[in-house]
């Protein structure tokens, strides 16, 4: 299995602190936003990244994968790719930059597949352990009692087993109280049908989307996640997180 790293958005939402650097590593505490995924990650068994960069910022990311093998922390394997955009008017979409990953890098292979903006209270080796008791594709849920007028989810609807019946991207009239993070594990025989979906009109800007147009065509399950995920979208949610995660104090 080998990672992908969805790291190729503009965050303009988090301006000015996103505006000319790259959100994914920013710090939070001791180390970048990457650098919490990827350690635990890496601890998990798998070391091989594919980082999907857009032209702006790709300097930035070698870099930052130059000073992480010289640490000599961690055996690990990166690949970093250029999606060739520069600004939100000419971005690829998520989902075209993990096929972009994939022709590049990965084809036939198991995938796990990551937005490399969010910090979690949890590892991913309970993610992997349940991708390989359910044998098939898998999410990420949690259940979110209260859902806030016209913002938009990503949710799923599942069945008693886990198995997703239904995934809506970007809905602001969600019709399941499961939310869904950019948090996704694909089955070497499932990447193959993500070329054919975007040729037949899957969206591509959201990688929920891609998830919601395979769920009639292949089998997804769902893992309840066991703690607290952190989304890092605005300077607001950023601070937050510096202020709470793991008691951490930027």
């Amino acid at each position: 299995m080998k990672c992908v790293i969805l790291a190729a958005g503009y965050a303009t939402r988090l301006y000015p602190l996103a505006e000319n650097f790259p959100k994914a590593l920013l710090q939070v505490g001791e180390k970048t936003i990457l650098d919490h995924l990827c350690d635990d990650i890496t601890s998990c068994g798998v070391n091989e990244y594919i980082l999907v960069s857009n032209h702006r910022f790709i300097g930035y990311f070698e870099k930052w994968v130059a000073e992480r093998t010289a640490s000599g922390r961690t055996v690990e394997s990166f690949t970093v790719l250029d999606d060739g955009s520069t600004d939100n008017s000419n971005r690829l979409g998520a989902v075209r930059d993990i096929e972009f990953a994939i022709e590049k890098c990965a084809p036939d292979e198991d995938l796990l597949v990551i937005a490399g903006d969010n910090v979690l209270d949890f590892s991913f080796s309970h993610f992997l352990s349940y991708y390989k008791k359910t044998g098939t594709s898998c999410i990420m849920r949690w259940y979110e009692e209260t859902l806030v007028p016209d913002k938009k989810y990503c949710v799923c609807t599942v069945d008693g087993s886990g198995r997703v019946l239904s995934m809506r991207e970007k809905v602001t009239n969600p019709d399941s109280h499961w939310l869904v993070p950019p948090f996704y594990i694909y089955t070497a025989a499932d990447t193959r049908l993500i070329g054919p979906a975007l040729s037949a009109g899957c969206p591509a800007d959201a990688p929920g989307f891609l998830v919601q147009y395979l769920c009639p065509l292949t089998t997804f399950h769902a893992m309840e996640m066991p703690a607290k995920r952190y989304d890092i979208g605005t300077v607001e949610s950023y601070e937050a997180v510096c202020r709470t995660y793991r008691g951490i104090i930027c």
